[in-house]
Order: structure tokens, then sequence, then C-alpha cells
């Protein structure tokens, strides 16, 4: 039996506005979208999917930390024009030993980190 991991959910209210940050703003590839979903990183084993909350269950999911962090390269530069798009920073892009890494929200206030290692 082979199991792998096909992707990671994201809950929002508006896919017009999800599609403007994820793809417009954090510039991330789009696979595929419907009138539900938009799937990012085409030809990636794992992908990343932003989906309508349309039930009570997924609704209870919009606005918190995912648990996602992307690994963004020139981190200065993307948090540069993150913050010129009106994005909110929940931690501001700070270095430590291990690197540099913020906190962003997208419109809903779904929270993801951006690292650069």
């Amino acid at each position: 039996m082979s199991i792998t991991l096909k992707n990671f959910v994201v809950f929002v209210t508006d896919l017009v506005k999800a599609k403007s940050f994820y793809a417009d703003l954090l510039c991330l590839p789009v696979a595929g979208q419907s009138e539900m979903l938009i799937e990012f990183f085409p030809g990636a084993v794992t992908t990343l999917g932003v989906s309508l909350a349309l039930n009570d269950d997924a609704r209870s999911l919009v606005g918190r930390h995912t648990g996602i962090t992307l690994k963004v390269e020139n981190i200065v530069a993307v948090c540069e024009k993150l913050k010129t798009g009106g994005v909110h920073f929940v931690e501001p892009l700070e270095s430590s030993p291990w690197g540099k890494m913020a906190v962003i929200q997208d419109f809903d206030g779904n929270m993801i980190a951006l690292v650069d290692r």
C-alpha cells in the first residue's frame, strides 16, 4: 500500500480575493481553478489548495493560523511587495540565527509563515 500527501487546504470566504492574495501578491503559480477551489504549485507532489468555506465546519477554519510555511527567495523584496499590497503582517520580517521569517495574513485572516531557509 502506498500513501502520499496530495495537498493542504486553506478555507476562505471569497475566492476572487483569495486569488488576488495568493496568485497576484504572493505570486504562487496556479495549477488549476474551479468555482470553489484554486490549486497552486503545478507539477509539485504536494499542492496548496484555497477553497471556499461552504459549510459550518469549513467556515470555522477560516481566519486562523494554518501551520503552513512557505520558503521564499529574496524574502526582503517579497515582504516589501506584500506591505505595498496592503498585506497585514502578524509578525514582521525578523532575522534570527537560523534565517529570516515573517507571518502574514490573507484577506480572511488565515496566517502563513514565510521563511528564507
